[in-house]
């Protein structure tokens, strides 16, 4: 029923991604920011701004699905890339050590 593997191709969004949208505003970034097709099969990776939530957007044979994964604590190790690209390809390895290689971080209090 769900089909991730190495067979596939990664690409992950570097910027920002705010976590509130869902299939057709991500497949929107897709087409017109990564310059990708959603219906091509690939796998399509977004992280939000404090690196705590990632959505993985992927076209199966039913229709579209996406996984969602929140981090309880600490943060995505993503890997550094350069500004101006608008989408970074990866490996499913890569994606692998990504979401099992979160950073724990100390949570501070901020005063009012």
């Amino acid at each position: 029923m769900f089909h991730l593997h190495d067979k596939l191709q990664y690409f992950l969004y570097p910027a920002p991604v705010d976590m509130r949208k869902s299939f057709y505003t991500l497949s929107g970034i897709v087409s017109s920011v990564m310059k990708r097709n959603v219906q091509d099969g690939e796998v399509f990776i977004f992280v939000n701004r404090r690196l705590t939530t990632m959505k993985i957007l992927h076209l199966e044979h039913g229709g579209l699905v996406i996984y969602h994964k929140k981090l309880e604590n600490g943060v995505f190790n993503l890997p550094s890339f350069h500004a101006t690209i608008m989408s970074q390809a990866i490996s499913w390895k890569n994606l692998m050590m990504i979401v099992s290689d979160v950073k724990t971080v100390k949570s501070q209090l901020r005063r009012r």
